[in-house]
C-alpha cells in the first residue's frame, strides 16, 4: 500500500503575499531534512504539502521522525492512497487503519472533498464509509464527539488519502525566513535552549564558543559540539566558531579589580562575537542569559554587556525560570550533555564577590587597562571553525 505525508503549516498561513516564500523555504528545509533517505516528491497544493517517496524502501518512520523537527510544520500525518471512488476508499480504510481501528472502541469518520467532481458530497463519504468500518468492526461505536480514532479521508485533485491520527510538528516559522544571527554557546543548559528557541522564529545560527586551554579541556569543546548536533536537528546546518579566551582571562585577572572579572569577560566576548558575527552576515547576537539567574544577569550587568557592542543581543530565556528553561533542555534532547562535567570557560578564575550591581563608567575604567583592541585582533585572528550538521547539507 502506498503511503505519502500530508504536512500543515501553520503561521504560515497568517503571512499575507509573503506566504509563497514561507511555503518555498519549508519545503526546501522538508527536502534537506529527509534527502538522505532516498528520493522524495515534494509538492504544495490546496494548503497541504504533499510529501511522497519514490522508493518503497525508503524508511518511512524516520522520515516522520525528522519531518517532526522542522520549524513551521503544525502538524502532519501519515495516509494512504487510494482510488478516488468508494469502494477503494472503503478497502484502504480497512487495510491501513486495521489495527488502529481494532484497538479502539468509538471512532469517528472526517471527509474533506476538494474535489467537487467526486459524486458524493463531504456527509455522503462520512455516512458511508463509517457504515462499512461497522460491519467490518462490529466492536465498534460512532462517537463523533470524543471519539478514540477519527479517521480521516480526503478527496483532492491528485488522488484520495486516508488517515488515522494527526502528529504535532514543531510549530514556529521555516529556518532561513527570521534572517541570520549568532548564538554564544557554552556548554550548560541554557544556550542550547536560546538557540533552539530563535531557530523557531526563523533564525538561521552561527554559533560562537570560546574556550580557555589549559583551564579548559578538549572534553568540553567536544561537548559543545554534540549540543550543537542536538540544535541542528532543528535548526539545520550550524558554522561553529571556537574563539581562544584564555590569554583574554589571564589579563584580566592580573589587570581588573577581581569583582569585575565577570562583566569584563562577557563585555570581551560580545565585542569578539560582534566581529564574528559581523563577518558572517549575522544581525544580532543571541545569548542564554536569564534575569536575576547569576549575578552577571542582572538589570544592570545586562546594561553593561549590552554597551560592548552595537549589534542588538536577543535573549529569548530572558523571563524563564530554571524548570522551564530544563523543560525544554529535555525535550530537545540536550540536556543530559549539559550537566556533564566538564567546565566552560565562564567557571574560570570566578570571583569570590561578583559585583552585582556594576555601573558602566567604572566599568569601562577598570577596562581602560588592558590593551582591549590588540586582545580582540589576537582572539579574532585565532578564531577556527567547523560545520556542524545534521541531515542538511553543505
Amino acid at each position: 500500500m502506498k503511503e505519502l505525508i500530508l504536512i500543515k503549516d501553520g503561521e504560515i498561513a497568517l503571512k499575507g503575499l509573503n506566504r509563497r516564500n514561507f511555503e518555498d523555504a519549508l519545503m526546501k528545509n522538508i527536502r534537506w531534512r529527509i534527502a538522505p533517505l532516498g528520493s522524495f516528491e515534494i509538492r504544495s497544493a490546496q494548503s497541504t504539502i504533499y510529501v511522497r517517496p519514490l522508493s518503497e524502501e525508503i524508511d518511512l518512520d524516520e522520515a516522520v521522525e525528522r519531518i517532526s523537527k522542522v520549524f513551521g510544520i503544525a502538524c502532519f500525518s501519515r495516509a494512504c492512497i487510494a482510488d478516488k471512488d468508494m469502494q477503494s476508499i472503503q478497502k484502504a480504510a480497512v487495510e491501513y487503519l486495521k489495527e488502529d481501528l481494532e484497538s479502539v472502541s468509538t471512532f469517528k469518520v472526517n471527509a474533506k472533498r476538494s474535489d467537487k467532481s467526486f459524486p458524493l458530497n463531504s456527509p455522503a463519504i462520512c455516512s458511508q464509509l463509517g457504515e462499512y468500518l461497522l460491519e467490518q468492526f462490529p466492536h465498534l461505536q460512532v462517537d463523533v464527539h470524543n471519539p478514540e480514532l477519527t479517521v480521516t479521508v480526503e478527496v483532492r485533485d491528485f488522488g484520495a488519502y486516508v488517515r488515522g491520527g494527526v502528529i504535532p510538528g514543531a510549530g514556529g516559522i521555516p529556518v532561513g525566513t527570521g534572517g541570520k544571527a549568532a548564538i554564544l554557546i557554552s556548554g550548560g543548559i541554557d544556550s542550547p535552549v536560546a538557540a533552539y528557541m530563535m531557530a523557531k522564529r526563523g533564525v538561521e545560527l552561527t554559533a560562537i564558543h570560546f574556550a580557555s586551554p589549559p583551564y579548559t579541556s578538549e572534553r568540553a569543546e567536544e561537548k559543545v559540539r554534540q549540543l550543537l548536533r542536538r540544535v541542528a536537528a532543528y535548526s539545520g546546518r550550524i558554522v561553529m566558531y571556537t574563539a581562544p579566551f584564555s590569554h583574554i582571562q589571564e589579563e584580566i585577572r592580573e589587570k581588573c579589580p577581581e569583582e569585575l572579572f565577570t562583566i569584563i569577560m562577557r563585555r570581551m566576548m560580545m565585542k569578539i562575537s560582534q566581529r564574528i558575527a559581523q563577518a558572517n552576515g549575522c544581525g544580532a547576537l543571541i545569548t542564554g542569559e536569564s534575569l536575576g539567574q547569576v549575578a552577571s544577569q542582572t538589570l544592570q550587568a545586562i546594561a553593561c554587556t549590552d554597551a560592548a557592542c552595537t549589534m542588538p543581543v536577543f535573549r529569548p530565556l530572558i523571563g524563564m525560570d530554571k524548570e522551564e528553561i530544563i523543560g525544554i533542555s529535555r525535550k530537545i534532547d540536550t540536556f543530559e550533555i549539559s550537566i556533564q562535567p566538564y567546565e566552560d570557560c565562564c567557571t574560570v578564575f570566578t570571583p569570590r564577590h561578583p559585583r552585582t550591581k556594576p555601573v558602566l563608567k567604572f566599568v569601562e575604567q577598570a577596562e581602560s587597562a588592558m590593551d582591549c583592541q590588540a586582545l580582540i585582533e589576537e582572539a579574532v585572528e585565532q578564531t577556527k571553525f567547523i560545520k556542524i550538521d545534521d541531515s542538511f547539507p553543505g
